[in-house]
């Protein structure tokens, strides 16, 4: 009963200050603000019904069929012309002298060489994508690395940092504030168990802080096809239930542990100001753990024991198409640990009078 009513108070706390409840939208509104904006930018282009697709095609398979009656019924002017030179069907989408070259292995797998800088076959590899969902592409244009990392790489970085920013919001008025105005000692100071006292703090504060975790998400879901240049349903079908189920349960685990991470610094910290120098530093050291896989490539399994980096990289492999299900589950359940640890370092925290009072 006693944590009920810790718990409580800390909801109560929350939920009757509307400034904190725009905190915790707000990281979900930029996303989408932002990300839709970019790429609207990066695909910017007419629609696809003013092109006229020239298209080289190697290889045969029963989706050329399937993509000219797609193209018949939504009034596009397609054509396909066969080839068997690969080499010169490439040197020809590079220089921009046919729309986009499909190339079809014996196997029927798709691959597309497409210009992202040229709106027609940009709009054409968006079409197919749409049609067919599942493919390998190849982006010919001088922009393909930015592409790349720009959505696998720099958008779990801020989903990072916005979630980092949500829990910093409230979490450092629950501990730091409290302990600096005296109302956390009065607590202490009764019969209440150093361990429900945590668990009382850091329980709401992560519920709290998954509303953020839930906005940025959701931001991220939305935006992803005006990013990506493709339609919703392209999306879903690329990245599927699974992955999208993955990137949701990452960011809910990275959630409690930052929570944790933040108390602990405020629990050691004597003033808010105070907390929130040393915060800052968390922070920035947090940014260059979440930077550090976008610029090293190959860095290895092992990051799947390093909080929050785990996390990471596994958001980077799922929007890659590159999804790792046992690193993912296995960075998920560590980041739990983790957590589980701080809360233990905090009741112990909260049990020191040198910590707590200064003495």
């Amino acid at each position: 009963m006693k944590l009920a009513a810790l718990i409580k108070k800390e909801f109560h706390r929350f939920f009757h200050d509307p400034r904190l409840i725009v905190t915790m939208l707000l990281p979900g509104i930029l996303i989408y603000v932002i990300y839709s904006i970019m790429g609207g930018v990066i695909h910017d282009h007419a629609a696809a019904e003013d092109y006229k697709f020239n298209v080289y095609v190697q290889g045969q398979s029963e989706a050329i069929e399937t993509i000219e009656t797609a193209a018949e019924q939504a009034g596009l002017s397609l054509t396909l012309t066969p080839t068997d030179d690969a080499a010169t069907a490439q040197e020809a989408v590079k220089n921009g002298d046919i729309t986009a070259f499909l190339c079809f292995s014996e196997e029927g797998a798709l691959t597309i060489y497409y210009r992202s800088v040229d709106g027609e076959s940009s709009a054409f590899r968006a079409f197919v994508l749409d049609v067919m969902h599942f493919y390998d592409e190849l982006d010919l244009s001088d922009v393909e690395a930015f592409t790349a990392s720009f959505t696998s790489g720099i958008l779990p970085f801020i989903v990072v940092v916005f979630i980092f920013s949500a829990c910093m919001s409230i979490t450092l008025e629950s501990m730091a504030g409290e302990k600096e105005r005296g109302t956390l000692s009065t607590v202490l100071v009764t019969s209440v168990k150093r361990y429900q006292i945590t668990l009382g703090k850091v329980i709401p504060l992560s519920c709290i802080a998954s509303i953020g975790a839930a906005s940025s998400f959701i931001g991220v879901a939305c935006s992803m096809p005006s990013l990506m240049g493709v339609s919703i349903g392209g999306v879903f079908g690329s990245i599927g239930f699974v992955g999208f189920l993955l990137l949701f349960l990452l960011i809910l685990s990275v959630v409690p542990l930052i929570v944790s991470l933040i108390c602990v610094v405020s629990a050691y910290a004597k003033s808010v100001k105070e907390a929130s120098a040393y915060t800052s530093v968390v922070m920035i050291l947090i940014m260059i753990l979440s930077l550090v896989s976008t610029f090293l490539s190959g860095i290895g399994a092992w990051t799947v024991a390093v909080p929050v980096l785990n996390a990471v990289v596994c958001m980077q492999g799922i929007l890659a198409m590159n999804m790792s299900i046992w690193q993912s589950v296995v960075s998920v359940v560590l980041n739990f640990v983790y957590t589980a640890l701080l809360v233990l370092l905090i009741s112990k925290m909260i049990s020191s009078e040198k910590i707590m009072f200064g003495s």
